[in-house]
């Protein structure tokens, strides 16, 4: 890994690519556009979600789809093994992923979002899906463990596919009536195992099955040189150019709306903030106790402060619909996730100072 040596805060954003540098911008952009399409020409927006099978918009769903490929093209599905044979890195990794950030995304979505259950179900369904795609690039610029961070997000891939859809009824249909709460007026009726099962297989299935058989015939037929240097630069955009245009449809339709959008922004990203900030703490804490050293503790930290928000993205719309207050929610994530993370980044390389010279 090319280290990086006396970052400054202004110098860091210059390691990330143009695309990722300005991510919360572009999201602004994608909104204002959807709003404003939504006024000028509501026919057009309207005309791409009614062309559908059922309930499912196939432009929507395909753009979903392409949305996860690239993250999941990208992940290192040989370096597993590495994980696996590290029992200390991978039960760590296993309680701060998969039982500190749901139950501390749950807690916050109800504490936050009493009023507003259907942005806590979009809260709900971020805190659940464990981050594939730019926890590689907090991690390189942290500089953490590439070869862990490499292993923690392909077994994070892995796990989402079997266990997302049981996380995801259990923590929306199954623990909120057994702690009193209610989500009001959100329709849960078709919320099963099945319908979110259906969801994930889709949405998240689909592509990792693409993901794990292009870069296996690829690499096979190209070499992994060319597949990470050529082919995954080209589709990389593919994440963003799906992600932007289910925001302009999602806010195209957002039109009745308009003035309570900006003040439910900052709803829904202060407990988004605080998710962050506290899983970051609460990992780098962890991991250091346990005599982590620092490439580790820097990788457990952003693998758990991180989030895959196109996964809760892609759920929130399948289930609750393109315009549904869970969806409006889980976008959110992004626009807050990058420049917090990108904060902690360089609180993570400070911290790297009390850490034995030899880590």
């Amino acid at each position: 890994m090319h280290q990086l040596h006396h970052i400054s805060a202004n110098a860091l954003p210059r390691r990330l690519s143009f695309l990722d540098r300005y991510l919360t911008l572009w999201i602004f952009l994608a909104m204002a556009i959807g709003i404003v399409l939504g006024n000028v020409a509501p026919t057009l927006v309207s005309g791409i979600t009614r062309f559908s099978v059922g309930t499912t918009s196939i432009p929507i769903a395909i753009g979903l789809i392409l949305m996860m490929y690239p993250p999941l093209a990208k992940v290192h599905y040989e370096k597993l093994g590495k994980v696996f044979r590290d029992k200390r890195v991978l039960s760590l990794s296993l309680v701060q992923n998969w039982i500190i950030g749901p139950i501390l995304m749950f807690g916050l979505a109800l504490l936050f979002l009493t009023d507003r259950p259907e942005y806590a179900v979009g809260l709900i369904l971020i805190g659940l899906a464990r981050c594939i795609a730019m926890v590689i690039v907090w991690n390189e610029l942290a500089e953490g463990d590439t070869e862990y961070a490499a292993g923690l997000v392909a077994f994070n891939s892995i796990f989402q596919v079997l266990f997302y859809s049981v996380y995801a009824y259990v923590f929306i249909k199954v623990l909120p009536p057994l702690l009193g709460y209610s989500f009001g007026d959100v329709d849960l009726s078709g919320i099963t195992m099945t319908t979110i099962a259906h969801s994930v297989l889709v949405y998240l299935g689909i592509p990792f099955a693409a993901g794990i058989i292009t870069r296996i015939l690829l690499v096979k037929s190209k070499g992994i040189t060319w597949y990470e240097r050529v082919f995954i630069p080209r589709i990389s955009p593919l994440t963003l150019i799906a992600l932007l245009f289910t925001i302009v449809v999602m806010f195209s339709l957002q039109g009745k709306n308009i003035l309570n959008l900006p003040l439910d922004v900052i709803r829904i990203a202060v407990p988004l903030l605080i998710y962050f900030v506290v899983m970051f703490s609460v990992s780098f804490w962890m991991s250091r106790k346990l005599g982590t050293d620092y490439a580790k503790t820097a990788t457990l930290s952003f693998t758990a402060a991180s989030n895959n928000f196109e996964l809760a993205i892609a759920v929130a719309v399948a289930v609750f619909g393109i315009g549904s207050g869970a969806a409006f929610a889980a976008v959110i994530g992004p626009l807050v996730e990058v420049p917090v993370l990108i904060g902690l980044v360089n609180v993570a390389l400070r911290l790297k100072r009390e850490f034995p010279t030899h880590s």
